[in-house]
């Protein structure tokens, strides 16, 4: 007999403003469900990003059916799991854990999330030539997904070298050598003339990184521009974007479908998407103070 109340939380660092316990609250209250969402902020309880495992076993042990995690445990996490998907593996970053069984098994539902979205809302989009900007956790996940929908080329501009040549790397290992590249910040504007999209995954237009990522007079209407940050759902550079003529793609989509993927796993049932959307609309607007990459 399915359940008909779930404990899930979410560990992580600064989340405060999350948007998740909301999503996931309305919409198990629509299907009758009670599914109560705590967040367990490291920051507020004093602990480092390494405090994860205890966290962890703590929340089996309390009871709880699942969590998601965010910045800064996304991979510190995995060392304390039982099992990964393969989705997870793959990225080595985990975003979703249930406890089944007396198993822990870890999920990335950040690819499928941006996946979905990105399929919804550019479904028409050229992926022969892509840039994105930002090489950290978010910029994994959704370069992961970006190959996945069939981009033959993702070039990958961050500010750490390093960053962004592991991160090829690593996408050249499971696509295949040649899908990836990295590059410098001072090469954007050369990318930026021949490709097909862009993809923004650093935390520039949140309220502590006001402003735009490049010039906008880089833009042009032929070129698509994918948002990972979803407070405000117009952050700067969309604003820039749409002035020119390009189609955009705001991060709420993202937000929502890795939100939608995680209620599934964490209850089993199947929830309505196109609810969620209107419901990150409405608190993502609700809000004066943006904050992201999603969480």
């Amino acid at each position: 007999m399915a359940k008909d109340s779930y404990l899930v939380g979410l560990i992580g660092s600064g989340i405060g403003p999350s948007l998740s316990p909301a999503l996931h609250e309305r919409e198990a209250d629509r299907q009758g469900l009670r599914h109560l969402y705590r967040l367990i902020d490291i920051d507020g309880l004093g602990l480092p990003p390494q405090a994860v495992g205890d966290l962890l076993r703590a929340a089996r042990d309390l009871g709880f059916d699942g969590l998601n995690i965010t910045h800064p445990c996304k991979q510190l996490v995995i060392g304390h799991l039982d099992a990964l998907a393969p989705q997870a593996e793959a990225l080595g970053a985990v975003n979703t854990v249930v406890f089944e069984d007396g198993r822990a098994v870890g999920h990335n539902t950040d690819v499928t999330g941006f996946a979905a979205s990105f399929a919804r809302g550019l479904p028409d989009a050229s992926l022969e030539r892509v840039v994105q900007l930002g090489a950290g956790g978010a910029g994994a996940a959704v370069a992961h997904a970006t190959l996945t929908l069939g981009a033959e080329r993702v070039t990958v501009v961050d500010a750490l070298a390093d960053r962004a040549v592991s991160l090829a790397g690593r996408l050249n290992e499971h696509f295949g050598q040649g899908r990836a590249a990295a590059a410098s910040p001072d090469r954007l504007a050369g990318l930026l003339a021949s490709a097909d999209g862009v993809v923004h995954a650093t935390p520039m237009g949140m309220a502590a990184h006001p402003g735009l990522p490049f010039a906008a007079g880089l833009l042009r209407p032929e070129v698509w521009v994918a948002e990972v940050v979803y407070r405000p759902l117009e952050t700067e550079l969309l604003r820039a974007a749409r002035a020119v003529g390009c189609a955009t793609l705001d991060g709420g989509g993202m937000a929502v479908f890795q939100a939608a993927d995680a209620f599934r796993l964490f209850t089993g049932r199947e929830p309505d998407a196109s609810r969620m959307l209107a419901d990150i609309g409405e608190l993502a607007g609700a809000s004066e103070s943006p904050v992201g990459p999603v969480r």
